[in-house]
């Protein structure tokens, strides 16, 4: 071995780290689930994560860089897991299931997780190394790792950076407990306004998460959110409302918002949808050198390559926890099939129909996936649209069967099809989810010199610690708020039940599948509008030398997501590109002072992140408390009367001081 392993004695996969990992995961998992069902976001959990690892970690002797970002790896990919919640609560909401059983939910999870773990690997080297994407969370992890490790020369100014993350998580923490608990300022607003018959709104969420999430997202990510909000809200809801007549009694905000979940939505859908055809398409080249290398280990038998920074699982493990994890997908499939009264061979022919669909569309979504993640970071990557596209399929093909065995002819046969192309969809879910995330974490350790497969065992055991969290969260959250449109108990207040607002939709598309009524033209409008926008994004790239780009996926988002989520997405990214403007002016050192901003910017983003969802958690279990106690579902709330208007003025002001120290600690820095 010709050149030096500075990190060759270290030791990377140990109990400790492994300990602190599922300790982490348990936290992640649970805020990322909560916060999910809320609003239909999650948070990429490796930022965090390594912060945390790194503040317990100094306590034990003998602790480094690589150990910690072991810690990081497991502890993101349990967090990323908790994405299966874009689909499962359907199963609740069509009155199906009644609550989640455990061991189907953690194997669903388990098998579907390490199937994206398993796949993205062969990707490692086509996407991480070779490949130019930004990884903009991986890249960030990585910056908190070396900053921890105080081993290249960390004397740097601004210190370690966890004074901003705390700062961060304070601030965030602080105003979600005046929003979510004592609820005295308001979390979004909007003006509404009418020309003719047409409803317009300049929609404002005042969630300080969201705006670290668009500091982190960036100006082009933030500039292709925006255009889809003006699509949505300045083109199509106003259309719909001013040829739809407005029904007697309904305010005019009500049935704005109502045409845009049931028609806007789907446009979005469907520009998503095909958004994601076209990033599979332009990574087919990559991706089938990636296969070619690894097949070439496999021939080339037991010479591994000699560089530990090198080294995947084997070609061989890789098959063997492949085909393991189809056999135990093929088990919790076979147990949800058992329950309905389907009988022998129309069984078995379901359950390697789901088995193969979960795994093949599992597999083409780990790529396109990996990529979205590759381009604009795991937590802005639209997973909840690759689930739409992937639910369609798998309702078509179980129709296809359902019509042929003649199973529609019964009603109880029909509910039970739809829960099960519901079931299946999850499991596609989790393996996208994984890739979406693995590939940061792969990317993190590649700029770290990690071992590629210490990692990958992390990302395994990762998944199997968040399988076994998710169920009883869910059954907790469950219990605590109740779900739109299906509630635990009689008399609970429906304005605080959980949206799961992708749940909510794709069991809109299943049933309207199976039904024969889904609105297929809407779909198909917002695929005209992707294949418009794909066009420009094409010129756009070329004409400008590929310095400007519309990614059309985050301009699905833009239609897709609620613009009280949007809205903070890109004034963070504005503010992004504001702020590197003013530390540019000044021409001495820019590069250094860029660089040290924006590590400060990414770390308060990271601290936003962290404060408010891990308030949202905090809040679910006192909430929880009280609910099973025979309280209130707000035991904190100080009610107010007439309180509205100052609400949102406050909820104004708090995201306008956020913005503020925000900016005040990058100018720091950039100084």
């Amino acid at each position: 071995m010709a050149h030096h392993d500075p990190y060759a004695g270290y030791r990377e996969l140990t109990l400790r780290g492994m300990i602190l990992g599922a300790l982490i995961t348990v936290v992640f998992t649970a805020s990322n689930v909560y916060l999910g069902l809320k609003v239909g976001l999650t948070f990429a959990s490796s930022i965090p994560a390594a912060v945390i690892s790194m503040a317990v970690l100094k306590f034990f002797k003998g602790s480094n860089i690589l150990e910690n970002n072991m810690v990081q790896t497991q502890a993101s990919s349990a967090g990323t897991l908790s994405t299966i919640i874009f689909v499962l609560p359907g199963l609740l909401m069509m009155g199906y299931w009644s609550g989640f059983p455990f061991w189907q939910t953690a194997l669903l999870c388990m098998s579907g997780g390490i199937m994206g773990v398993i796949f993205t690997i062969p990707l490692r080297y086509a996407m991480v190394v070779k490949s130019d994407l930004p990884y903009p969370e991986g890249v960030a992890a990585a910056e908190i790792l070396k900053v921890g490790s105080h081993e290249d020369g960390a004397a740097q100014q601004g210190g370690s950076g966890i004074r901003e993350i705390a700062a961060g998580g304070m601030l965030a923490g602080l105003v979600s407990f005046l929003t979510g608990g004592l609820r005295v300022i308001a979390d979004s607003a909007s003006y509404w306004f009418k020309s003719g018959g047409a409803i317009f709104q300049l929609p404002m969420g005042f969630s300080l998460a969201l705006l670290g999430a668009g500091y982190l997202v960036g100006l082009t990510g933030g500039i292709a959110i925006l255009v889809g909000i003006l699509i949505a809200w300045g083109g199509a809801a106003p259309y719909f409302s001013a040829t739809l007549p407005q029904p007697e009694g309904v305010e005019m905000a009500a049935f704005a918002m109502q045409l845009w979940k049931e028609k806007v939505r789907f446009i979005g859908a469907g520009t998503i949808g095909i958004a994601s055809v076209w990033t599979l398409l332009t990574l087919l080249k990559p991706v089938a050198e990636g296969m070619k290398m690894s097949l070439r280990t496999l021939k080339g038998g037991s010479e591994a390559p000699a560089e530990r920074v090198e080294q995947d699982l084997s070609p061989k493990a890789m098959i063997l926890w492949a085909l393991g994890m189809m056999l135990v997908l093929g088990v919790s499939f076979y147990h949800f099939i058992d329950a309905s009264h389907i009988s022998g061979g129309l069984a078995w022919l379901l359950v390697v129909v789901c088995t193969l669909l979960a795994s093949v569309i599992g597999f083409l979504v780990a790529a396109a996936c990996g990529y979205m993640a590759g381009l604009v970071g795991s937590s802005s990557s639209p997973i909840s649209g690759i689930g739409i596209v992937s639910i369609v399929v798998i309702s078509l093909v179980l129709l296809v069967v359902g019509e042929s065995a003649g199973l529609f002819a019964d009603e109880a046969n029909r509910s039970f099809l739809l829960a099960l192309a519901l079931f299946c969809g999850s499991a596609v879910i989790c393996v996208a989810s994984i890739s979406n995330d693995n590939l940061q974490d792969l990317k993190t350790g590649y700029l770290v010199k990690a071992t590629p497969w210490r990692q990958q065992v992390a990302l395994i055991i990762g998944c199997v610690v968040g399988a076994l969290v998710i169920s009883p969260v869910l059954e907790l959250l469950y219990e605590a708020y109740g779900f739109t449109g299906a509630m635990p108990r009689e008399g609970m207040d429906a304005a605080q039940a959980l949206a799961a607002p992708q749940a909510t939709l794709m069991t809109t598309i299943a049933s309207g599948i199976f039904a024969h009524n889904l609105q297929w033209d809407y779909i198909f409008t917002g695929v005209a509008i992707g294949a418009v926008l794909i066009a420009l994004d094409v010129v756009l790239k070329k004409s400008s030398a590929g310095k400007y780009s519309l990614p059309v996926l985050a301009v699905g988002m833009g239609i897709y997501l609620p613009p009280s989520v949007n809205m903070p997405i890109v004034v963070g990214a504005v503010l992004a590109a504001v702020l590197k403007h003013l530390i540019s002016r000044n021409k001495n050192n820019v590069e250094g002072r860029l660089k040290n901003a924006e590590r400060i910017g990414t770390l308060f983003s990271a601290g936003l992140i962290v404060g408010e969802s891990l308030i949202g958690v905090v809040m679910a279990l006192i909430i929880a408390v009280s609910v099973t106690n025979g309280g209130s579902d707000a035991p904190l709330a100080l009610n107010l009367a007439n309180w509205d208007s100052a609400a949102t003025w406050l909820g104004l002001l708090c995201f306008v001081i956020g913005v503020i120290a925000f900016t005040k600690s990058v100018l720091k820095a950039g100084r």
